[in-house]
């Protein structure tokens, strides 16, 4: 069976790719099968640049059609921040917890009516015959006054998708992937994989 390496370590991440893969015929590895890639330092000023770094140093590495993505949290209110530093927003090794706790901080007294936000997810693939493909998906939203739910990682606790009453934390997996930003750029990608392992 042909390979697809995610450029990824993050556990959440790779069930919701597994789960919004299903149908493709590869296996899905992970970067904890290359312990020798180490880690790349996402330090472009746009998530774009940052998915295709990763993807372009896993494929060097590995040789393997690779995907990488980088994804943003864009609060309005906020001049589009966190953006390409969601991950690391209240600091360099900060916690999920430790981020949208910063976040709700800056939001404090900020009325729901100007709460608006959104998640971005830009998808790079590379592999042989393709220095760079980049996708990109998004799910808009608002950020709520405290958080809920105990499902999903990040900022899905305090982020509330347009149009439902649950956050994504709250949400049974199956229905945040058929709505997030990262079904949305994957579903983007499918056909580039598509016609990639399957001419």
């Amino acid at each position: 069976m042909k390979q697809l390496l995610l450029a990824t370590h993050n556990r959440h991440k790779v069930e919701e790719f597994r789960a919004l893969l299903r149908g493709l015929e590869v296996e899905v590895l992970t970067l904890d099968s290359f312990p020798q890639v180490g880690e790349i330092v996402e330090d472009a000023d746009t998530l774009e640049g940052n998915a295709l770094k990763k993807a372009r140093e896993v494929f060097r590495f590995t040789g393997l059609p690779s995907v990488a993505d980088d994804t943003g949290l864009e609060v309005r209110y906020l001049n589009d921040t966190p953006g390409v530093l969601s991950s690391r927003y209240a600091g360099e090794h900060a916690s999920y917890e430790d981020n949208w706790k910063k976040l709700l901080a800056r939001l404090k007294g900020v009325p729901p009516r100007r709460r608006g936000a959104r998640f971005r997810s830009v998808l790079a693939f590379v592999a042989p015959g393709v220095p760079g493909t980049t996708v990109e998906g998004s799910c808009l939203g608002d950020i709520i006054e405290s958080p809920r739910g105990r499902n999903g990682f990040g900022y899905d606790p305090v982020f509330l998708p347009r149009g439902y009453q649950e956050t994504f934390a709250e949400m049974k997996l199956d229905l945040k992937n058929t709505i997030s930003h990262r079904a949305k750029s994957l579903e983007a990608l499918r056909p580039v994989l598509q016609s990639y392992f399957q001419p």
